[in-house]
């Protein structure tokens, strides 16, 4: 039988047209391997999967082929509207019914006849790194075992939906590293596409000058076809790059402070690149300090997240997540100079940055110098913020400096917690960074072999 848990999205591609499995059968193990305990679902949809199941069955018996997807479980963050069914982006209560309009990144899955499992767990309104939600619930990182880990934020459910085996892609959106660090997190892969590569349309804004969307799978392979089924330019899968051609930048900022044995274990995967020939260096990049001091200020994701709730959903500011609403409250007052002059400033350091990018292939460093803490020192008050800031550190640059990104499992820290490693490359590279990224999985080898299976699974 193949196995859903295990298998890759080519090698289910084949069995499903070889006849030897059917989209059917696959929901079936989907449904087996949903955990309740692990919370990685808003909104599971059973009986809406089942229909487009026999729809992706009834396409592939007619010789009908529309995508490497079809047939193939899929996890949909509840920040993405889905037609018919509530959109709370984490809120209490549901959003208006225009929210549940389809944009073209769930049309490009529902096209290509991909069977949508449910709507995946976010932190309320996009805005937190930890992953925390105390209207509904946060959802367990399996790597946790028994004890209640973080699953990273704010695409909190999608990691663990991938982990538990109920979808082999997971659709997530980044303003600061909400695809990356549940990712990195959950030992998975993410991928943060260029700013306006795909459409933000039918997606809950929290900063409409730092959103994206991207997707989560379980190995670099995965995300280039799930990139090339959704992309409206993209029609073929990158290729990997050639390791002993890669150019690969390390900042060494992006090492400092980090938790035990991160800095360590993305030096080790660093070193078997160069053994197989890879460039790796240091390289200096002044735009990320820029970018720190600017996010330290509250970036523009608090003023345009203010002006959104205030101007749209202002019925919704009383039940805030009170980690959102103290954000919302510090930073929420700002001058329309002081919004227009971080705006400048942001966009300089992005071109000067993308510029300086252009010597080498990519960025390289952990994806985030922490690896998922307990929930109970991370969910509220001082612990929260400390934890949530530490999240994002390394992940935020590639947001306001206009970057695409990739994160890959690059092993296991002290405590059995996955340890990600982030490459970021210049705005409009996605095929590129999934090259490089090919390459990397290539010669580390993915997930499945790197890290293992968690414990809570």
């Amino acid at each position: 039988m193949t196995d859903l848990s295990s298998a890759t999205i080519a090698e289910l591609g084949q069995a499903l047209r070889a006849g030897r499995v059917t989209a059917r059968s696959l929901l079936d193990q989907a449904l087996a391997n949903r955990s309740e305990a692990l919370g990685a679902y808003k909104l599971w949809m059973p009986d809406h999967a089942a229909r487009a199941a026999d729809l992706a069955d009834a396409a592939f018996a007619q010789g009908l082929d529309f995508g490497p997807l079809q047939g193939l479980p899929v996890s949909v963050k509840d920040l993405f509207g889905l037609s018919g069914t509530p959109t709370h982006a984490g809120s209490p209560r549901p959003l208006p019914a225009s929210w549940e309009a389809e944009g073209p990144v769930v049309a490009a899955v529902r096209n290509g006849l991909a069977v949508v499992t449910g709507k995946t767990h976010t932190v309320e309104f996009a805005f937190g790194g930890v992953g925390s939600n105390p209207h509904w619930g946060t959802p367990r990182n399996p790597w946790g075992g028994n004890a209640h880990r973080a699953p990273g934020g704010s695409s909190a459910g999608a990691g663990v939906s991938l982990l538990e085996g109920t979808a082999v892609v997971a659709l997530g959106s980044d303003t600061a590293g909400s695809v990356r660090v549940p990712a990195s997190f959950t030992g998975t892969v993410g991928l943060k596409t260029s700013y306006g590569r795909w459409s933000l349309q039918g997606i809950v804004p929290l900063s409409p000058s730092l959103d994206t969307a991207g997707v989560l799978t379980r190995s670099v392979a995965d995300a280039a076809l799930a990139f090339a089924a959704i992309d409206p330019v993209c029609r073929t899968p990158p290729e990997p790059a050639d390791p002993a051609r890669l150019r690969l930048g390390v900042i060494e900022s992006l090492f400092e402070d980090c938790g035990p044995g991160v800095a360590e274990t993305v030096r080790a995967a660093l070193a078997e690149l160069e053994d197989r020939g890879a460039t790796v260096e240091s390289f200096d990049l002044p735009e990320m300090a820029d970018a720190r001091a600017i996010f330290a200020e509250g970036g523009l994701a608090v003023p345009e997240f203010v002006a959104f709730i205030e101007n749209e959903l202002p019925d919704f500011k009383a039940t805030l997540d009170p980690n959102v609403r103290s954000r919302f409250e510090a930073f929420g007052t700002l001058t329309s100079t002081e919004y227009m002059g971080r705006k400048m400033r942001i966009a300089r350091a992005a071109a000067a940055a993308n510029a300086r990018l252009a010597d080498i292939d990519a960025i390289v460093g952990p994806t985030t110098p922490i690896t998922a803490p307990l929930l109970q020192h991370a969910a509220e008050g001082e612990g929260y913020r400390t934890h949530n800031m530490a999240a994002l550190r390394n992940t935020m640059p590639g947001n306001l400096l206009e970057l695409c990104g990739l994160t890959i499992p690059a092993g296991l820290d002290g405590s059995g917690m996955p340890v990600g490693l982030q490459l970021l490359a210049p705005r409009g590279m996605d095929e590129r960074v999934l090259s490089i990224g090919l390459a990397v999985e290539g010669v580390i080898g993915p997930a499945s072999r790197r890290l293992g299976t968690p414990p809570g699974i």
